[in-house]
């Protein structure tokens, strides 16, 4: 959009929406610019009530968004937005979605306001060739993403799209789905992969939730998980169907583990990284998370 056209946009629209902060339609206007190489983040998020509660894991969450640049805007993908196909919000005003039951009301009655950013939206739609990308302006943020983002950043004040995870997809489709957004880490975005690694709710030992206890196919499965993480050997956490009986009960569905491959396919050529909130929960849980970049 040239001065021109952006002076007729301004001249054609009602008056309400002309008071808009010049700033505002500024950054509608103009694509986004490059800016340091941003971080990526794979956050293992637990239980929704992590988002209210005052704990390690928290404490986890606040201290590495102490080391990242302030980020233009955020691409979460969520555990708990599978959908036939592939998707990105691309609505001003993603809704807080309360997608779970049996807590406590203080935890209903928790919003998190981040604006979204169509335009975003459009930009990553347009980057990925693999699929065709749809525009979805129903979903919102699920809790997979602002139970955790709220740790990071408490004033809502940074734009928050989600990127949905296609369930009929393989391991191998989604990694190299997610290398075509590498972009965007060049462009002020961050993006956040949700979930956990280890996640098998069937086996929890609920009367273990609050210690950190892991079964020993647990522990086995997350020393291999981290050990090739550390590594760089993304091959074998893509075919992690193939790694035994330990990785079966790890991962009985995917989509709490695949926002891990999202995160590990923006890895560049030796950067560094960083394991945090490495420990298990109630036997059957990890909230093993990981930062790449500087």
């Amino acid at each position: 959009m040239n001065r021109k056209q952006f002076l007729q946009f301004l001249a054609l629209m009602p008056l309400n929406a002309a008071a808009m902060k010049l700033n505002e339609l500024q950054k509608i206007a103009e694509p986004l610019a490059n800016t340091e190489k941003m971080p990526v983040l794979f956050l293992g998020h637990g239980s929704p009530m992590n988002a209210i509660e005052e704990n390690e894991f928290v404490q986890g969450f606040r201290t590495i968004a102490g080391t990242l640049p302030p980020p233009q805007a955020i691409l979460c993908i969520s555990a708990h937005w599978e959908t036939k196909g592939t998707f990105v919000t691309a609505m001003e005003h993603p809704r807080t979605i309360h997608d779970f039951g049996g807590f406590p009301k203080a935890l209903f009655d928790v919003q998190y306001p981040a604006p979204g950013s169509p335009q975003l939206a459009k930009d990553t739609q347009s980057l990925i060739t693999k699929t065709t990308v749809g525009l979805d302006t129903q979903w919102g943020l699920d809790h997979g993403a602002w139970s955790v983002i709220k740790h990071l950043y408490p004033n809502a004040q940074v734009p928050v799209i989600q990127l949905s995870i296609d369930y009929t997809r393989p391991p191998q489709y989604h990694y190299e789905l997610a290398q075509e957004l590498k972009q965007l880490r060049n462009k002020g975005i961050l993006i956040i992969g949700s979930g956990n690694m280890v996640h098998n709710l069937g086996m929890v030992a609920w009367d273990r939730l609050n210690e950190s206890y892991g079964y020993d196919w647990a522990l086995e499965a997350s020393h291999k998980m981290t050990g090739w993480i550390n590594n760089s050997e993304h091959q074998n956490l893509i075919n992690y169907a193939k790694q035994g009986k330990e990785f079966q009960l790890a991962i009985p569905t995917p989509e709490h583990y695949l926002p891990l491959l999202y995160t590990l396919a923006l890895q560049e050529t030796n950067e560094p990284l960083n394991l945090f909130n490495d420990k298990p929960l109630g036997g059957s849980l990890t909230m093993t998370s990981v930062k790449i970049g500087k």
